[in-house]
């Protein structure tokens, strides 16, 4: 098997698709160290510039002096804190749901609520471009699979009107992270309450950054509805750690006795849960936050003007740049750490075929001038390597 995976490894490298970790040595920051150097980074999700905000620090720093610092057991032993439950009522009360529950990673809840609400009798209905995780939470739930193409509800509808299955669930990203284009929200509900489905929203990036206060999707649509169930990661916008899943209180009990990536395994550390109550209420009470991050966004769409990459369009802080082949975004990114700015570099299988990019992410903690220098650097770029 090893020579086998050596193999593999070598054919990964010859195609350009070796993955590197960077070695932080700074907390997430607009400039930050990275192996050893400071770079101007547009790499992170850290897109309300929370993950260092003092306000967190302190909450955690206190619940830890409290609580401890794990966990200790599952939240159904005697690992579900007081924190855990502060945080699971803030959050569902944020985003104006009935009630909540926490998850140690966004791919758990993903995998947890699918496998716990369909079986093989179901069927599940996912966009392509959908996060990998709940591509493989789909697969986990043994659920008959359709999937149509990208943002295509004609086609979407057409197979929920074929369907005999007994629940049927449409999933999709509400914010797709590698184009950054978002969900039709109400268009979706639309179809699952004609064709009796529920509808669950992956809000990893739309959490924080869409909506009044980054209340995220339904606040953004300003929709509502209990074929809702919302999940949304909350080490991006959020700043710390974790997931939370959102919905009807049924549906929520019936998770908690269910899911097993929620049930089967060690809770996360209280301290954690109360910096969200705490970024929570930074994301209430901090509007120049929100409106900086989307200031920056309007400034790059419209003051960044390339003549061969394409800019896709986007709304939200994830700004996409496609490059073409995986030599050409490698040498763009390479090109941009060379005058000190850190934007990663996205190929397959993560984007499809001939559709490498650089994708670069806006966050509060970025200053005007800092993306001012960006749009420098990208213009500059394309002149140099497509000359």
């Amino acid at each position: 098997m090893i020579d086998q995976l050596k193999a593999e490894l070598a054919e990964r490298a010859q195609a350009g698709l070796t993955r590197k970790r960077r070695l932080l040595q700074s907390p997430q920051a607009a400039y930050l160290i990275a192996d050893d150097q400071r770079r101007l980074s547009f790499a992170s999700n850290d897109y309300l510039g929370l993950a260092n905000h003092p306000n967190l620090i302190s909450a955690l720093q206190n619940a830890a002096k409290e609580a401890g610092v794990g966990g200790g057991a599952s939240h159904l032993i005697t690992g579900h804190h007081q924190f855990h439950h502060d945080a699971e009522q803030a959050l569902a009360s944020f985003i104006g749901l009935p009630a909540g529950l926490l998850f140690s990673t966004g791919y758990m809840a993903n995998m947890g609520v699918v496998a716990a609400l369909l079986g093989r009798n179901d069927a599940i209905f996912a966009d392509k471009l959908n996060h990998a995780s709940l591509n493989d939470a789909a697969v986990l739930a043994r659920a008959e699979l359709n999937r149509y193409a990208h943002q295509d509800l004609s086609q979407l509808e057409k197979m929920l009107a074929a369907s005999t299955a007994q629940r049927k669930l449409v999933i999709v990203d509400a914010v797709f992270s590698m184009d950054g284009d978002i969900a039709p929200v109400p268009k979706l509900l639309v179809l699952c309450e004609k064709y009796d489905a529920y509808l669950l929203l992956d809000d990893a990036h739309g959490f924080g950054v869409l909506g009044e206060q980054g209340r995220g999707i339904l606040s953004h649509f300003d929709v509502a509805s209990p074929r809702i169930i919302y999940m949304a990661t909350l080490g991006k916008a959020a700043g710390v750690a974790g997931a939370f899943v959102a919905g009807d209180e049924t549906i929520i009990e019936y998770l908690i006795q269910s899911a097993k990536t929620y049930i089967y395994t060690t809770a996360s550390p209280p301290s954690l849960a109360a910096a969200l109550v705490a970024a929570v209420n930074v994301m209430k009470s901090d509007e120049a936050r929100h409106q900086h991050l989307k200031d920056l966004i309007a400034y790059f769409k419209e003051n960044l003007s390339l003549k061969k990459w394409q800019l896709m369009p986007s709304d939200t802080a994830i700004q996409p740049i496609v490059v073409g082949s995986n030599e050409a975004v490698l040498g763009l990114s390479d090109y941009l750490l060379a005058r000190g700015v850190l934007v990663p570099a996205i190929r397959p299988p993560t984007v499809p075929k001939n559709t490498a990019r650089l994708r670069i992410s806006l966050s509060a903690a970025h200053a005007l001038d800092d993306v001012k220098l960006l749009i420098q650097y990208l213009h500059e770029a394309e002149q140099a390597l497509l000359a």
